[in-house]
């Protein structure tokens, strides 16, 4: 299974949104996808469809109280899952606290889950998405302890490269401590602008600051720009308080047509690193 963790520790950036978005792209080009919301405001889990509280196993029950995948799975409907969130999640520092091994409880539960395992199997998953919180504490770690890739969103302003560093020291400390598998997929820009110079030019300079560094890191190697640009379109800002994803509520809007260009590219760059590791 495939794992990828939707991180960046500025909120408001289009980082739910692309979870949300991603998944559901992913599973309507006919893949098994698990969405798990890890940020206690719910709002992926909304998005998606589904009510929080609505199941009485939450992500919370899964980190906290033993609770398998499997028991807090629901059915969101058209080949994706939710492990849904809870406001219960913003103590979940306090809940562990001095408990060893914390940062790699989400691993486990994965590890021991058979629909993860075995996505050939039935009711096997092809990915997983992780909604991580805007921040880089415990939930987050869980996240990037547990998933091999980082999808990083970015909102074209003077500021994105300092939120993007921050990052990537956090994956280098988790790649090196916790997971090696660890890596850096990619950057996209979120609410991008076109017509506008500084959109323009803080693309330019992430793939600039990427080609800059090199192999600097193991973490984030090879990381790309993604050239899908999600569009600012109000329809995005809409379709969560419907509980839909943007190819429900609005499906021939440019949003749609931008994470279907994304869920593309996000395949194709599996299909090239399966075709390097056979090489």
């Amino acid at each position: 299974m495939r794992s990828i963790a939707v991180a960046n520790q500025k909120g408001g950036v289009g980082k739910t949104t692309t979870s949300v978005n991603l998944a559901v792209a992913l599973a309507r080009a006919g893949q098994r996808v698990c969405l798990v919301d890890l940020d206690p405001q719910a709002h992926a889990t909304l998005h998606a469809g589904v009510q929080p509280g609505g199941h009485p196993i939450s992500a919370y029950d899964v980190l906290v109280g033993g609770a398998s995948l499997a028991e807090a799975r629901v059915d969101a409907g058209r080949g994706l899952s939710v492990i849904p969130s809870h406001i219960d999640l913003s103590a979940v520092e306090m809940a562990l606290a001095g408990k060893p091994g914390r940062e790699a409880i989400l691993r486990q539960r994965i590890e021991a889950d058979a629909a993860c395992r075995s996505p050939s199997a039935e009711g096997g998953y092809d990915t997983m998405i992780i909604d991580c919180p805007p921040s880089l504490g415990l939930l987050s770690l869980n996240a990037m302890a547990a998933v091999d890739e980082v999808l990083l969103p970015l909102q074209p302003h003077f500021l994105a490269l300092h939120g993007l560093s921050k990052l990537l020291e956090t994956m280098e400390l988790v790649s090196e401590r916790v997971n090696p598998r660890l890596r850096l997929l990619g950057v996209v820009l979120c609410m991008y602008e076109s017509g506008t110079r500084l959109a323009t030019e803080v693309g330019r300079d992430v793939q600039a600051f990427f080609e800059a560094s090199g192999g600097r890191h193991s973490a984030w190697a090879g990381a790309r720009v993604f050239q899908s640009r999600i569009r600012r379109n109000i329809r995005l800002a809409e379709a969560p308080s419907f509980g839909q994803s943007i190819f429900d509520y609005c499906p021939q809007s440019h949003g749609a047509e931008d994470y279907a260009a994304l869920a593309s590219e996000v395949a194709q760059a599996a299909e090239d690193l399966e075709l390097r590791r056979a090489a």
